[in-house]
């Protein structure tokens, strides 16, 4: 079975910065394209940013200029890098494919305080 597994979140001040990782199982990585989601409390999942399997990366409006994606095809993970953090980016992270999503990770809490 595929895992998604996220990590590196946490407790950061307003103005902050973290970076997040997903460790993946997925065959043929290195030709999926990948996606960072995020979902806040009573709010729906939303796409945080993407990368394709070329490198072109694409971002939230929300987000844009503060967070950076990125992929290392060797260790099969995707990364994000979140700085300036702000409280309305408190929510929990996850990772997935483009489309034809995997079953979900446990994904990882980024909590900003302010």
């Amino acid at each position: 079975q595929v895992q998604l597994v996220e990590s590196g979140g946490g407790l950061v001040q307003a103005g902050g910065s973290l970076r997040l990782s997903c460790a993946t199982s997925i065959n043929f990585f290195s030709i999926t394209a990948m996606g960072w989601y995020r979902q806040a409390p009573g709010k729906q999942r939303e796409l945080v940013a993407l990368i394709t399997a070329g490198g072109t990366t694409n971002y939230a409006d929300s987000v844009k200029g503060r967070f950076t994606i990125s992929r290392d095809n060797a260790k099969n993970t995707v990364y994000l890098q979140m700085n300036s953090l702000k409280p309305e980016d408190t929510a929990i992270y996850y990772c997935n494919k483009q489309s034809r999503f995997l079953d979900w990770g446990q994904g990882t809490q980024v909590t900003v305080s302010s």
